[in-house]
């Protein structure tokens, strides 16, 4: 597609969506050794994470261990999590890809969380493992729906959670075989993508239903800017001073293009008055 005057994507950012696309489209596909060695490519085409040169396409090797999941400044570092060594890696994830590619019958949220869990746990790359582990889980969530096309995704709640996720990660490596803490966090997780999701699809068709319901009527571009907001999930009442300053303009300019969408049924008085006096937007099918 022709993008005009805006600025190409990052390499990077379209390697996190080949790879995505990749899990969820092709979700019905073994995921091989090979399969994630190109996931891992696409994530850093350069061979480098940042400034440091990375094993791209292949698992770490000897020079990277101890592979530890660190924070904190230098001096005071907190260590999260010990991978297993280098040496280990091709039975680990032999081991791991033959489960993953197994039908056994395991619910498929279940199986979505333990794979995460397990991915992350080895941790087989220098870098790019929680992505990597991301996308695994919804392919197998693509699974569960027998479906590419979905209108949440975990990748992206748990990206928004990251340090829920981070703390309750290292509470269930660090602690006994029992991993019930982390499929719990998971699934509560999974609830609330798909809640947001709801709120977001809402929001979408609120906004068709609007325009549908006012085609053909000319809006001038202050009306236009504070619809937006509006459609966009504008907090708290709307009132001449918040339109003044959201248009940029005077109080009274605010006041009469107020009161011009009051008079096309675009906006409402609200039920409260006098020096409190706001405006909401009409629903389809109310009436003044």
């Amino acid at each position: 597609m022709d993008i005009g005057a805006l600025a190409p994507a990052d390499r990077n950012v379209e390697g996190v969506v080949e790879m995505m696309l990749d899990a969820t489209r092709h979700y019905d596909r073994a995921l091989t050794e090979g399969r994630l060695f190109a996931w891992h490519a696409a994530l850093f085409p350069s061979g480098r994470a940042g400034m440091t040169k990375i094993r791209v396409g292949a698992w770490r090797d000897e020079s990277a261990d101890p592979m530890q999941v660190v924070s904190g400044p230098i001096g005071k570092e907190r260590v999260h999590h010990r991978a297993p060594p280098a040496n280990r890696l091709e039975a680990e994830m032999s081991r791991f890809l033959e489960w993953f590619n197994r039908e056994d019958g395991i619910d498929a949220v279940l199986k979505a969380a333990l794979a995460h869990f397990r991915f992350v746990t080895i941790h087989p790359f220098d870098d790019g493992n929680g992505r990597i582990a991301r996308a695994i889980a919804d392919m197998v969530l693509a699974r569960s729906e027998n479906s590419s096309q979905r209108f949440y995704s975990m990748s992206a709640r748990i990206r928004r959670e990251r340090d829920a996720y981070y703390d309750v990660l290292e509470q269930t490596q660090k602690g006994s075989l029992d991993i019930t803490v982390w499929m719990e966090w998971f699934a509560g997780c999974l609830s609330r993508a798909i809640d947001r999701a709801g709120d977001t699809l809402a929001a979408v068709v609120r906004k068709a239903r609007f325009r549908e319901t006012h085609v053909g009527e000319s809006f001038d571009q202050r009306q236009k800017i504070v619809l937006n907001r509006l459609l966009g999930g504008f907090e708290g009442k709307l009132n001449s001073s918040k339109w003044a300053r959201l248009a940029k303009c005077s109080q009274d300019t605010a006041h009469r293009d107020i009161m011009d969408l009051v008079s096309r049924g675009v906006l409402g008085k609200d039920s409260a008055g006098g020096r409190s006096t706001s405006y909401s937007l009409m629903e389809t099918g109310d009436s003044q």
